[in-house]
């Protein structure tokens, strides 16, 4: 019996979400390194559209999302590292659900692991651009 690859969903994102993005990943060092390659994983695989092209309906850095992991729904801001504050629910886009969600439509869902190898599901419920 061979294993079955999940199939990724499309992602799109801004041409400045990218540059910021791409930045950060090569600015990266110790124990984020890992997460910063997911990150680039997901840029590489992403469509690029001038920022102004991008619907509200799609992820981008300092969207308020609400999604659903596993059951569980959750709402948070997708934020740079260093303005990331899980209290206020501020969200790095360096943890694998910040990853995860970016360029992600209204809808549509994601399978990930987290460095722990734990696998969880996410799906987009809703996106607030504000």
């Amino acid at each position: 019996m061979t294993a079955q690859k999940t199939r990724l969903p499309a992602i799109q994102i801004g041409d400045d979400d990218f540059r910021a993005l791409e930045a950060l990943t090569g600015s990266v060092s110790g124990p984020l390194a890992a997460a910063a390659e997911r990150l680039l994983t997901e840029l590489e695989r992403a469509r690029r559209k001038p920022q102004h092209q991008i619907p509200a309906t799609v992820v981008s850095m300092g969207d308020r999302i609400t999604f659903d992991r596993n059951g569980v729904e959750t709402t948070g801001t997708l934020v740079l590292p260093h303005e990331a504050d899980i209290s206020a629910g501020r969200l790095s886009v360096l943890t694998p659900v910040g990853a995860a969600l970016i360029g992600l439509s209204l809808g549509q869902s994601i399978a990930y692991r987290t460095p722990g190898g734990d696998s969880h599901t996410l799906t987009v419920q809703a996106i607030d651009r504000s």
